[in-house]
């Protein structure tokens, strides 16, 4: 399989088999840097960074994931382009095109890395966007496959902002492969209508479930529970409302009682707001894991550069 010359912009454009690729060369290049095997794929490849907004595990994946293969990741920040502001966004993606061989956007608007993908003639990677955070899913996904062996029939449940990034991702993503997903929110939180019927056509394809609901006894059986802040990047005047919106659905110990599965691990996409949407108690007691999903976007991210761009 190829997706040389591929943008990854969001997990509508690929199929399950091309998805499941991507995980299985990650798996492949993390037990390779695990022994200390590095690689040349993207020798001679120079790679932008553009951050609207800034990122830990993002940055850093891609920083490391490029140099552990060769190529040459270089940091913009939005005061280091003029990325819409001084310069349209086409002129900009027609610029780096020319200079750049990859090119990777973190930041708010969708539409902003579409037309980066449009314009600039090589691959773009969405780092995350109000919208979408693909890459995270990939993690996400290695993270669970590392755990139950599987990903097909294992009950995923998100609960927090159900029409947040994350939830639009995870429910795209748990309907392209065969996960049983449940969005856990409440009815003034819930994802467009439109792209849960739209993963729903995925679903039947796949055999996945997709069910949206306010009633906290849907975490039964759960084998994962997955949370995000309340409150993302540029939202932070909701917070008073978010909390009282969501206070109900904090994943704490009482709700993982709830799941009846003593092996039900906790996902969380980080920075984890301790004491909101999780407790201190819940995400110390099940770190671990959360720590090897933070560990796996670099892994993940890596192998969409090495596929996109990259000589195998």
């Amino acid at each position: 399989m190829t997706l040389k010359g591929r943008s990854f912009l969001t997990l509508k454009d690929f199929t399950p088999e091309e998805i499941g690729y991507l995980l299985d060369l990650a798996a492949d290049l993390k037990a390779k840097k695990k022994k200390g095997i590095t690689g040349e794929s993207l020798k001679g490849k120079n790679i932008a960074l553009i951050f609207e907004k800034p990122s830990t595990r993002t940055r850093c994946s891609f920083t490391i994931g490029a140099r552990d293969e060769g190529g040459f990741p270089e940091y913009l920040s939005d005061r280091d382009i003029q990325l819409g502001h001084k310069e349209s966004i086409e002129d900009t993606a027609r610029v780096l095109g020319r200079m750049f061989d990859g090119i990777e956007f973190r930041g708010f608007k969708q539409e902003t890395v579409e037309k980066l993908a449009k314009y600039s003639g090589v691959p773009v990677w969405n780092g995350l966007t109000d919208e979408y955070h693909p890459t995270q899913i990939l993690a996400d996904f290695l993270t669970i496959r590392e755990q139950f062996g599987h990903l097909k029939g294992i009950k995923l449940v998100f609960v927090g902002d159900g029409r947040n990034n994350m939830a639009n991702s995870l429910m795209i993503g748990s309907a392209k492969m065969g996960l049983d997903f449940t969005i856990l929110a409440p009815k003034a939180l819930w994802p467009a209508e439109s792209l849960v019927e739209l993963c729903k056509g995925y679903a039947a394809e796949t055999g996945a479930k997709i069910n949206v609901t306010d009633d906290l006894d849907a975490v039964k059986g759960a084998d994962a529970l997955y949370t995000d802040v309340w409150c993302s990047m540029g939202e932070e005047d909701k917070a008073a409302e978010r909390i009282a919106l969501l206070s109900p659905y904090q994943v704490n110990e009482e709700l993982f009682a709830r799941t009846g599965n003593e092996k039900c691990i906790l996902l969380h996409c980080l920075p984890a707001v301790k004491g909101k949407e999780v407790t201190y108690e819940t995400f110390e007691k099940r770190a671990e894991v959360v720590f090897d999903e933070a560990e796996n976007r670099m892994h993940t991210i890596k192998a969409v550069m090495v596929a996109t761009l990259g000589n195998i």
